[in-house]
C-alpha cells in the first residue's frame, strides 16, 4: 500500500467553502492535510483539490477568498421538477452507472440560460492556475452517454479546467461538460464521495459534504468501510447540525458561502484529533 490520500467530496458551492474552513481547522490544529500522497476531487472537491494541490495559495489564503463578497459568482438552484427527475432516476436505477445514465439524458435535454463556454469560464477563475499541479490530483466525472465513473489527472492531457468544469457538471444546473472528445457530467452523481477510488492507501481522510447514499449509490461511510476492511486506516468528516445549518437550503447559492467555511472551521476541532491519528499511524 502507498500512503496518505485525501478525498473531498460534492456538495455545491456552500460544500467546498466548508470543506476549506475544516481543512483549515485541521491545520491549525496540528492535522495539516495538504501534504498528502493523492488528492481525489468530485464536483466541488474538484475544485477545492485543484487549489490546495497547486501550493499556489495556503489555507489561510484559501479560506479568506471564501469569506469575500460573492457578489460576481454566479449561483444555481435545483429546480423542483429536476429534483423530481432526480428522485425518479434514484428509484428506478439499482447501480451508479445506470443512475448517471439517467441522469445524462436528463443533462443533455436541459435548457439552460447558460452555455458552456460561460460556465468553463467561470471555473477556470477561481483556479490559481490553469495548469495541472505537480502532485498528484484526480478528478472525477461521469461519461453523460455510458454513466461510468472516470478520474482525470495530468497524463491524459485534458485541461486541468476542463477536468475541474467536467467534474462540476451539475446535470439540469450547468451545461454538459465536453472533455477529451466525450460529455461529462458531475462526478458526485456517481457518488457524493467516490472515496473508493483512494484503494491502495494506508491512511485517507475523506470530507463529505453530503453523507447521503442510496439503493444505487454509495454513501461515504460504506464506501469507508471498504476501504477499512481492506487494511487501511479511515477518518470520514460530514457536516454537523451546524453546518448543514450553515449551508442553507440552495448548496449552490454562493450567499452561503461564508457562513459553510466558518461552520467547517468550527467543526474541525472536534475531528481533529482522530485526522492526526490517522496521519499518524
Amino acid at each position: 500500500m502507498t500512503e496518505t490520500a485525501l478525498v473531498l467530496g460534492s456538495g455545491g458551492v456552500t460544500g467546498g467553502a466548508w470543506e476549506i474552513g475544516i481543512l483549515r481547522g485541521l491545520a491549525e490544529a496540528g492535522a495539516d492535510l495538504s501534504a498528502v500522497d493523492l488528492i481525489i476531487g468530485s464536483s466541488a472537491g474538484a475544485s477545492v483539490g485543484a487549489q490546495l494541490a497547486s501550493g499556489l495559495l495556503g489555507l489561510p489564503e484559501l479560506y479568506e477568498l471564501q469569506l469575500a463578497d460573492p457578489r460576481d459568482m454566479r449561483g444555481g438552484r435545483l429546480g423542483a421538477l429536476t429534483l423530481l427527475r432526480y428522485a425518479g432516476a434514484v428509484l428506478l436505477s439499482r447501480t451508479p452507472e445506470e443512475y448517471g445514465r439517467r441522469l445524462g439524458r436528463l443533462a443533455r435535454g436541459a435548457r439552460l440560460d447558460i452555455d458552456a463556454e460561460e460556465r468553463r469560464a467561470a471555473i477556470g477563475s477561481r483556479l490559481p492556475s490553469p495548469e495541472w499541479p505537480d502532485r498528484p490530483l484526480r478528478v472525477t466525472a461521469v461519461d453523460a452517454l455510458t454513466g461510468e465513473l472516470h478520474t482525470f489527472g495530468k497524463e491524459d492531457g485534458v485541461p486541468l479546467v476542463d477536468a475541474v468544469t467536467a467534474s462540476s457538471a451539475v446535470p439540469g444546473v450547468w451545461p454538459v461538460a465536453r472533455a477529451g472528445g466525450r460529455d461529462w457530467i458531475d462526478g458526485g452523481v456517481y457518488s457524493t464521495a467516490n472515496a473508493h477510488l483512494a484503494a491502495g492507501h494506508r491512511r485517507v481522510v475523506v470530507i463529505a459534504p453530503s453523507a447521503s447514499g442510496s439503493k444505487a449509490i454509495a454513501a461515504p461511510a460504506a464506501q469507508a468501510a471498504g476501504l477499512v476492511a481492506n487494511g487501511a486506516r479511515v477518518e470520514v468528516i460530514t457536516p454537523d447540525a451546524a453546518s448543514k445549518g450553515a449551508f442553507g437550503r440552495n448548496p449552490l447559492d454562493p450567499g452561503h458561502r461564508a457562513a459553510a467555511a466558518r461552520a467547517g472551521l468550527a467543526q474541525a476541532a472536534a475531528h481533529a484529533e482522530a485526522v492526526a491519528a490517522v496521519l499518524g499511524s
